[in-house]
């Protein structure tokens, strides 16, 4: 583990020479630019963080760029104009430029997890390593200025490279700090084509009872964005690693050797999660989706499918209109 507060930036060859070496460049938005220069000129560290940084990487389109700095929330506050409280108790405060809204977020320290899902208090902290230790995979620990460069202390550029999903420090004490972490293991897996190192893995497996912590709103929202990523077939590992008994109690009588999931389906929530139920009975689908607090015209939407999906329909209107 590095010293604390060291940054640390990736060297790459530059495209007109094998000695040359430059530091690798970002595209952060404008006025996110400008947040990270106005803090900075204040005498604060501040970096866009987490997820932005991975989808950089990957050369995607980032939906959300959130910001990390050792300013406080009060000293955020004092610096922009105009800010909204979103999460002050957490350290967070939502810098708004033009129509456009930024979280800033103090690095913090969580406090002990007593429910499985959320730290009892956060303590704020000058170190940003203590602040990249407390998020779930290496590839959402990164952090970048353009001052910097890119600060990977636990190596998620690698992980990025390597096609790897690996917890940040031990993936037991991450899964025990907040289970909605075991699926979201899952769902980065198959929204990545991602594999899940094995001791990550193991230790999700280990904790699927866990599960039990997490609201079933929170537990359909990942499995819906499992479904709709380009691997909807990844959710076979629900059942192969031991979750499925956890998720609902009408899930897990899902029969395991039934659910395949095509990536031909359209990404439609009710046609996808039709093809994980498709071999249920309509009242048995309905009894999965309900216990997930799916919305009715969903559910009603997958019953319509797993009812007529094994049935003749007529070759005309005439005979469609019959049935």
């Amino acid at each position: 583990m590095a010293a604390a507060g060291k940054s640390y930036c990736i060297q790459v060859q530059a495209p007109d020479s094998s000695d040359t070496q430059q530091r690798l460049c970002l595209s952060i938005p404008k006025q996110a630019e400008y947040i990270i220069e106005r803090l900075e000129a204040n005498g604060f560290e501040a970096y866009v963080v987490g997820g932005c940084v991975r989808d950089s990487l990957l050369g995607r389109i980032p939906g959300d760029w959130d910001i990390t700095t050792q300013a406080s929330p009060q000293e955020v506050k004092a610096i922009f104009g105009r800010t909204i409280d979103t999460g002050i108790a957490h350290g967070t405060v939502t810098v708004m430029r033009g129509k456009e809204a930024y979280e800033v977020t103090t690095y913090r320290i969580d406090g002990e997890y007593e429910d499985g899902r959320h730290p009892k208090n956060v303590s704020f902290t000058s170190c940003l390593e203590e602040d990249l230790m407390r998020r779930d995979f290496t590839i959402n620990a990164m952090a970048y200025s353009q001052r910097t460069g890119l600060i990977d202390i636990f190596e998620g550029e690698r992980d990025l490279k390597e096609k790897r999903l690996r917890c940040v420090g031990n993936p037991h004490d991450r899964f025990k700090e907040d289970a909605l972490r075991i699926l979201r293991a899952l769902r980065f897996s198959a929204q990545l084509g991602f594999g899940i190192e094995p001791k990550t893995r193991e230790a999700l497996r280990d904790l699927a009872p866990n599960l039990g912590c997490v609201s079933k709103e929170r537990i359909q929202t990942e499995l819906t964005k499992l479904l709709l990523s380009a691997n909807p077939d990844y959710i076979r590992m629900v059942f192969e690693d031991g979750l499925a008994p956890w998720i609902s109690e009408s899930f897990g009588r899902i029969k395991r050797d039934r659910v395949q999931v095509s990536q031909n389906i359209p990404a439609s929530v009710p046609l996808r999660w039709a093809a994980v139920l498709r071999y249920e009975t309509e009242e048995a689908a309905r009894a999965v989706l309900k216990e997930l607090k799916m919305d009715n015209d969903t559910i009603a939407r997958v019953k319509i499918l797993v009812h007529w999906w094994q049935r003749p329909i007529g070759s005309d209107e005439k005979e469609i209109r019959k049935t």
